[in-house]
C-alpha cells in the first residue's frame, strides 16, 4: 500500500523545520520544482502500489532522499540514513518531521525494483522538462550528444571464460586468485560472473581495458540541460545508435534541427542517417586518418561553429554525474538498474542547475 507524502510531528515539537532552512537556500528552489514534478507523477506512483496492506514509505520521499544522495555525494544508502538522523536540512527536503523515525536502508533496495518497473527515472526527467517554467528555457532546434564510460561494479577477476565451471570465488566474498598473463580475453569468450551485463572495453589504443557500460546524454544547447539519457552495453557503434534513438523524437517536425557531436561520431553512415531524419550533422571533423563525412556544405555555416563550441558543455554534465553524483563507478549491478540510476542522476544534474536558470535565489 502506498504511503502518504505528508510531514507529521509539528504539533509535538518546538522545532519548525521551515524556519530552520534559510529563505535563499538553493534547495528551496529545487524542492519546489521537484514537488511539482512528483505531484504530476502521482498517478504513476499509485499504479505501482496495491490498495491493501500497511502504508509503505512514500515514493516521493524515497526519490527526494536519492536526490540528496546525488547532490551531496553521499556514498551509500546506509550513510544517507545516518545523515537523515541528525541533519534538519535533509529532513526538511525529504519531508520527514523532526520526531519521525528514519526508515531502514534496505527500503531502497526493496522499492528500487518497483520504481524500475514503472520507468520512474525517465518519467521524472521528462516531467521536470515539461514544467512550463522549465520548458521555456529549452531549445527545440539545437542539440548536442555524447557518451561516457561508466565503470561496472565488477572486478577484472570476475571476467572468466564462459566454459569455466569452476568456483567463482575464493571464500569470504572474494574472487578466486587468478593469473591472466598471456591469456587472451574477449567479450566473445569471457563474461563477468559478478555482472554479466558489463563488458570489457577500452577508450583508446594503449589504454586500460575495464568492465564498463556506456552512458549517453542528449543536451539542448540553449541552457545546457539534458533532455534524454540512457545507458547501454559497450560496442563500437553504441554511441551512434543511441544518438539516433535519442534525437529521432525531436526530429519529427517540418523544420530541420542541428546535432553537435565530437569526432567519434564522424562516420558516413551516421551522417547520412541524420540527414534522412532532417537533422543537420554539426559533428567535429575527424581528419586524422581518413576523409571526414562532414564537408563544406555543413562547415561553411556560422551555426556549425556555434554548435561545435556549445557541444563541449555536455562534458560538464558528465563530469558532475561522475564526480559529484558518484557515477565514475556504479554501485549497482545489471544493465536495467544502472540505466535507471544513470537517468536519475541526469535529472539531478538538471535540478542542480535550475535555480540560476530560473532566476530564483541560489
Amino acid at each position: 500500500m502506498r504511503g502518504t507524502d505528508k510531514r507529521s510531528g509539528e504539533l509535538f515539537s518546538y522545532v519548525d523545520l521551515e524556519q530552520r532552512v534559510r529563505a535563499d537556500h538553493p534547495l528551496r528552489a529545487i524542492r519546489g520544482v521537484v514537488s511539482e514534478a512528483l505531484e504530476a507523477l502521482s498517478g504513476e506512483f499509485s499504479a505501482l502500489y496495491s490498495g491493501m496492506g500497511r502504508p509503505s514509505i512514500a515514493p516521493e520521499m524515497l526519490l527526494r532522499a536519492m536526490l540528496l544522495q546525488a547532490f551531496y555525494s553521499v556514498r551509500s544508502e546506509r550513510q544517507l540514513m545516518e545523515r537523515l538522523e541528525f541533519d534538519l536540512l535533509f529532513r526538511w527536503f525529504v519531508g520527514l518531521g523532526v520526531d519521525e523515525l528514519v526508515w531502514d536502508h534496505s527500503t531502497f533496495s526493496k522499492n528500487r525494483d518497483r520504481l524500475l518497473a514503472g520507468e520512474i527515472a525517465a518519467k521524472f526527467l521528462t516531467t521536470i522538462l515539461e514544467l512550463p517554467r522549465v520548458r521555456r528555457l529549452l531549445s527545440s532546434d539545437h542539440f548536442s550528444v555524447d557518451g561516457t564510460l561508466i565503470e561496472a561494479w565488477a572486478s577484472m577477476k570476475s571476467f572468466r571464460s564462459r566454459d569455466d565451471e569452476g568456483p567463482g570465488n575464493g571464500g569470504g566474498g572474494r574472487n578466486a586468485p587468478a593469473d591472466f598473463r598471456g591469456e587472451k580475453r574477449s567479450n566473445d569468450t569471457h563474461a563477468s560472473s559478478t555482472d554479466p551485463d558489463a563488458m570489457l572495453y577500452k577508450k583508446g589504443p594503449g589504454m586500460e581495458a575495464k568492465l564498463c557500460f556506456i552512458g549517453h546524454g542528449l543536451m539542448e544547447n540553449r541552457s545546457g540541460l539534458l533532455v534524454d539519457a540512457r545507458l547501454t552495453r559497450v560496442s563500437g557503434h553504441a554511441e551512434r545508435l543511441a544518438a539516433l534513438e535519442m534525437i529521432e523524437p525531436f526530429a519529427e517536425r517540418p523544420r530541420a534541427i542541428t546535432l553537435g557531436a565530437d569526432r567519434g561520431y564522424d562516420a558516413a553512415e551516421f551522417v547520412e542517417e541524420l540527414r534522412t531524419l532532417n537533422v543537420r550533422p554539426h559533428i567535429a571533423q575527424n581528419i586524422s586518418r581518413r576523409r571526414s563525412a562532414i564537408d563544406r556544405r555543413t562547415t561553411r555555416h556560422a551555426s556549425y561553429a556555434a554548435s561545435i563550441r556549445a557541444r563541449k558543455r555536455i562534458e560538464e554534465a558528465f563530469g558532475w554525474i561522475k564526480s559529484i553524483a558518484g557515477f565514475r563507478k556504479t554501485k549497482l549491478r545489471g544493465l536495467a538498474k544502472v540505466d535507471w540510476a544513470f537517468t536519475f542522476a541526469a535529472a539531478a544534474y538538471n535540478l542542480i542547475r535550475l535555480p540560476k536558470l530560473l532566476g530564483e535565489p541560489s
